[in-house]
């Protein structure tokens, strides 16, 4: 009887690949320094023998510190990775908040902004449950992230998100302010249980809105499901067939669980060794003012840009580093 090898299984193949390339991840920017840190060195003593310094040589010195100080920061970074749920992929959901048509342009347009950005990282991004506004924009949207990092990385978004612009659907070009919240929360994997009973859920089905052919528009293959202890609602319509938007659905519904049990533990915690800000509707973690003055400014970190466009484009990376390193201290 011949011994099965763990490569024969292909689940548990990807697995040990993923694993390997999450530690080749962590020990590469050591490498890296080490040998950054030799040239530096290297180049120190040469410069200090050498009188007559010439200035190919200084440029060569300010590369290395600066290839060395971009190897340490990522260090730094990945150091703040810590949590175990950092690594995975992420579900992240949009909603508009009150303003009807001006508030759900603003979730497209977050929405276009976080695509971006996982595309800018090499991520794949894939769009699970999306209902649009009755005018323009989205009212709510489910996506997924998958990358090395990406919850770890997106739960920085999580809160409410304002804008301040002259409206484009204002034919008096008055001056608007919206609102949107963000959610993020990891996939798991088949080692974090969750246990669902069956009889807890109410699972329905429905014909899937949008874009998709023929099919999305003859069968109900949008699958809604309800976990009724704790009110908990999710739907996914991006895939064709029933079975897997139901799939998907119960990965959400499985990852909403999990988070909501965290956020329990983490206010009994609260409670007894001390108080943190919660993210709620009306504390926005960051404003975006295109009028009267151009303006990104995160609330938590008082880190800010005057290019919104850039940042409007996925350029958020300043945002979400400088928030996870200010976390070390709370």
């Amino acid at each position: 009887m011949s011994v099965p090898r763990f490569w024969d299984n292909q689940e548990t193949a990807q697995k040990v690949v993923s694993r390997m390339k999450y530690i080749k991840g962590l020990l590469d920017p050591w490498d890296r320094s080490f040998t950054d840190c030799n040239e530096f060195l290297e180049l120190s003593e040469l410069m200090m023998l050498d009188e007559a310094q010439d200035e190919k040589a200084e440029h060569e010195f300010e590369l290395t510190v600066q290839n060395l100080k971009k190897t340490v920061d990522q260090i730094e970074l990945r150091s703040l990775l810590a949590d175990r749920l950092d690594p995975l992929n992420a579900f992240v959901s949009i909603n508009a908040g009150a303003g009807g048509t001006e508030a759900c342009d603003w979730s497209e347009m977050l929405l276009r902004m976080y695509e971006r950005w996982a595309g800018a990282k090499g991520f794949s991004f894939s769009i699970v449950d999306l209902l649009s506004g009755e005018e323009a924009g989205v009212k709510n949207v489910t996506f997924m992230v998958k990358g090395e990092m990406a919850y770890g990385y997106l739960k920085a978004e999580r809160g409410v998100h304002r804008l301040v612009r002259i409206s484009p659907f204002d034919s008096n070009k008055r001056r608007h302010t919206s609102f949107a919240s963000v959610d993020v929360i990891a996939e798991l994997v088949d080692d974090i249980e969750i246990e669902i009973d069956p009889n807890d859920l109410r699972i329905d089905t429905y014909r899937a809105s949008g874009a998709g052919g023929q099919h999305v528009n003859k069968t109900d293959s949008a699958v809604r499901i309800t976990h009724l202890p704790t009110n908990i609602v999710v739907q996914c319509q991006n895939e064709r067939s029933q079975h897997k938007n139901k799939v998907t659905a119960m990965r959400v519904l499985k990852a909403r669980l999990y988070e909501k049990k965290r956020a329990e533990k983490d206010a009994e915690l609260q409670k007894q060794y001390g108080t943190k800000k919660k993210i709620e509707w009306g504390s926005q973690i960051r404003s975006y003012v295109f009028h009267p003055y151009s303006l990104v400014k995160d609330h938590r970190t008082n880190i800010q840009t005057s290019n919104v466009d850039k940042v409007m484009d996925g350029d958020i990376d300043q945002f979400i580093e400088s928030y996870l390193k200010s976390t070390v201290s709370l």
